[in-house]
């Protein structure tokens, strides 16, 4: 890992681990880890603006958003308060998209700097407090409402929880909000398939923690059958994203420092390898002018690292 201040490390970088011949394929070895920014008490929900050639993320218990500029390699307060913010994305109009814990409620930043409220109760009960989110090629938006961020006062505050922790689907034409599934043990993480033929969700609180796949129903708004693509055995799934190729980057981490990192498994849910983080990674996007820099919000810190693929367009 190296930043301009520290002494650049030896390619290839030796915390990018190959457990499986395939993951050579999808690495660079004349690119190293950097260390972009510091001083988030949680970062997560890491998010691309290539238009701005920036990257936001939510420094969740700080109750703020941060900015990362590409140009300068400076860090500044993008938006705080921020509702406690946690998941980010962008829809296929290129606004901010955000899950809010502290408003307990799924909001869009208009290009003005409006804000939007696109969901923040079901049924007529408050959602608990949305966790992260993608935007599907219907436009529709896809998050998970976990109770999260209500049983405390560190990412939100403490509140009673009315629903079951569920993942909902937003139209993107009437708005209506639509359970589908209250099935999964605390879902969190959340993305689809290269071709939106299945949904991938952490089930964070299951034992093992589990990743699982949902084939979606014949006009993409449902969720059929479900199967586990993986176990995480000790460790502990977060935020992912899937390449193009159908490959899951996993935010990894907590029991010992050797689970910390980033983990990538193929369509299958084979372990292909793994990135060595200081910290547990608990996001990642892909990013940059090609969509092949891999940002990765790891509790205090911000790390990049140029990778040999590209992250699907649009998330």
């Amino acid at each position: 890992m190296h930043a301009a201040t520290e002494t650049p490390v030896r390619y290839p970088d030796p915390a990018v681990i190959a457990l499986d011949p395939r993951f050579h394929a999808l690495t660079l070895p004349l690119a190293a880890l950097e260390r972009l920014a510091g001083g988030s008490r949680w970062a997560e929900g890491p998010v691309w603006f290539g238009d701005w050639n920036c990257l936001l993320w939510s420094d969740v218990p700080n109750n703020r958003m941060m900015r990362w500029d590409a140009a300068t390699g400076q860090s500044q307060v993008f938006r705080s308060p921020s509702n406690h913010a946690n998941g980010n994305t962008r829809d296929r109009q290129g606004r901010l998209i955000t899950c809010e814990h502290l408003s307990r409620r799924v909001t869009r930043t208009e290009p003005d700097g409006r804000i939007t409220v696109l969901a923040d109760s079901y049924q007529g009960k408050p959602l608990n407090s949305p966790n992260d989110v993608v935007v599907k090629s219907d436009g529709s938006v896809w998050f998970t409402d976990p109770p999260f961020g209500i049983v405390g006062y560190y990412q939100g505050e403490q509140a009673e929880q009315q629903l079951p922790a569920a993942v909902y689907r937003i139209d993107p034409i009437d708005g209506h909000v639509a359970l589908v599934t209250d099935a999964v043990n605390g879902p969190n993480g959340l993305a689809f398939s290269p071709d939106e033929s299945q949904l991938y969700i952490v089930e964070s609180r299951a034992q093992p923690r589990n990743l699982l796949a949902f084939d979606l129903n014949a006009d993409g708004t449902g969720l059929l059958a479900q199967r586990v693509l993986f176990d995480a055995g000790e460790g502990t799934p977060d935020g992912f994203r899937v390449d193009v190729h159908g490959n899951l980057w996993c935010g990894w981490g907590m029991g010992t420092a050797q689970l910390d990192g980033v983990r990538v498994f193929s369509p299958q849910g084979e372990l292909l390898g793994r990135i060595a983080l200081p910290e547990r990674c608990a996001n990642l996007c892909f990013g940059g002018l090609h969509r092949n820099r891999l940002f990765m919000a790891s509790c205090t810190s911000i790390y990049s690292l140029f990778v040999n693929t590209q992250g699907i367009a649009g998330t």
